[in-house]
């Protein structure tokens, strides 16, 4: 290519590049216009929250008591079954803890 070609393509391209910019600024300010001249409301998603229903007190947590100890509704069951219950045939309901690991010691050289 010449030194002429090359500097027709850039001007070619710088002209593309500043229609390109315009046509987008133009559409940008048409919607903002848009927006500035509608007399409607605009509406914005909320968040609603609901009131818990206040008839129904069964499934509300236990009363606080200081000083207390805290309620649990159902109580927790242990983990392991007591030492009547395995010997009876209970398994445990988690597996053994896995032995720790350890290596040899690191030799000095």
């Amino acid at each position: 290519m010449t030194a002429s070609q090359k500097q027709r393509i850039a001007r070619r391209d710088f002209v593309l590049a500043a229609m390109a910019i315009a046509a987008g600024l133009t559409v940008t300010g048409a919607a903002m216009l848009q927006l500035t001249v509608r007399n409607e409301p605009q509406y914005f998603a909320q968040a609603q929250t609901t009131q818990p229903d206040q008839s129904d007190k069964t499934n509300a947590p236990a009363e606080s008591k200081p000083g207390g100890t805290r309620p649990t509704t159902p109580p927790p069951q242990p983990a392991r079954p007591d030492a009547d219950a395995q010997n009876k045939g209970a398994k445990p309901a988690l597996p053994p803890a896995p032995a720790e690991k350890s290596a040899p010691p690191v030799n000095a050289r």
